[in-house]
């Protein structure tokens, strides 16, 4: 027995129907959290306090413990108060997060840049944007342009140094997995291993206590230890780049992340509009010439 031809028709618009449900159920489908995303239009992908964040309608910013000055005030950084501080609230309003919706969180130095999935949007602490590190990272575009310092106690054999060769025979230190410990082991090239700590506190007491001749640390933060941490101190100079195009601090995000492209946006709005100059003015204002080691 054959069905009759308008059963044929109903089971064939049925049919049809069902593979079309089908098709539209495995086609690409606009979703609202889709805000945030790399490649497409910046109008609906970085719409302002709709990003695909940690936690919907926050913002979680993520830095180091202690965090020092003068890129944190009082170890405070929800506070609002030193360079990175305020850099991070402005890169937040221009994402379109009030301070009421950004949320801090700790996260040791060398976490933050190592494989895996964080547990941040982004994390803001003194890390140099390098090639190495976008392995495992993603970075926004810098936001701030940064030079190397030596700093050694006054009266000793290191202070006096002028250039790169009078550092080779002494004993330097820095904190392990920065940019300060490879400008020693690539740059000065000293002829004893360099001491490598896990945090810049332990490389002050170690310099303090004459475990080291002298440090390598950022250029605001030698000036920040000599008026401060180490009176007794100076510093001895600032190397010069070592390539074409200044090292220079980003924000640090997961690898592949939504909100790489937008976060790159907001600090390049902030550049482009002097308010990383001012912050940088306010807040870094000591970090002058210092003598250039060659």
């Amino acid at each position: 027995m054959h069905p009759a031809p308008s059963a044929l028709r109903r089971a064939a618009a049925a049919a049809t129907i069902a593979l079309l449900a089908t098709a539209v159920g495995c086609a690409p489908q606009p979703d609202d959290k889709a805000s945030g995303g790399s490649s497409s239009s910046a109008g609906t992908t970085c719409a302002k306090g709709k990003l695909a964040t940690q936690t919907s309608g926050k913002l979680t910013i993520a830095t180091d413990e202690p965090a020092y000055e003068p890129w944190f005030k009082d170890d405070k950084p929800a506070n609002g108060e030193g360079f990175e501080s305020a850099v991070a609230y402005a890169v937040a309003k221009q994402l379109g997060y009030d301070r009421g919706a950004v949320v801090w969180q700790s996260v040791p130095f060398n976490k933050a840049f190592a494989p895996g999935v964080k547990t941040f949007d982004f994390d803001i602490n003194q890390v140099s944007i390098s090639a190495e590190r976008k392995k495992a990272v993603d970075f926004s575009s810098g936001y701030y342009d940064v030079r190397q310092a030596v700093v050694a106690l006054k009266g000793s054999k290191a202070a006096k140094a002028t250039g790169i060769a009078d550092l080779k025979s002494l004993k330097l230190g820095a904190q392990v997995g920065t940019t300060s410990l490879n400008y020693i082991s690539d740059v000065v090239k000293p002829s004893q291993e360099a001491a490598a700590f896990s945090k810049n506190d332990q490389a002050i007491s170690a310099l303090k206590n004459g475990q080291v001749d002298a440090i390598v640390v950022d250029l605001p933060t030698a000036f920040y230890v000599t008026a401060a941490q180490v009176t007794n101190a100076k510093i001895v100079g600032q190397f010069e780049n070592q390539s074409g195009t200044p090292e220079q601090f980003g924000l640090v995000l997961d690898k592949g992340s939504d909100l790489t492209s937008c976060v790159t946006s907001a600090v390049d709005a902030l550049r482009k509009d002097g308010t990383l100059a001012k912050l940088e003015k306010q807040w870094l204002s000591d970090a002058v010439d210092a003598p250039v080691l060659k």
